[in-house]
């Protein structure tokens, strides 16, 4: 077995999109070789009942994401 010693491709705090939407990197890990990028989506309008905290967190690996300026 090799150890992996390529860098992730993204950091925290930078935008990232991907099939069903866009959000920003919270934090990442190596999992089984790859890298894998928890992502907190952007929020859409607040709805009627209110909103308790984020949308929506996501996990996806890195060959899913795509860097946005």
């Amino acid at each position: 077995m090799t150890a992996m010693s390529t860098a992730p491709r993204f950091q925290r705090g930078q935008m990232a999109a991907f099939i069903g939407g866009q959000g920003v990197i919270k934090n990442y890990q190596l999992e089984a070789g790859s890298w894998a990028y928890v992502i907190e989506m952007e929020m859409g309008p607040e709805p009627e009942i209110g909103r308790v905290g984020c949308e929506t967190t996501v996990c996806l690996f890195e060959t899913d994401l795509t860097l946005l300026d």
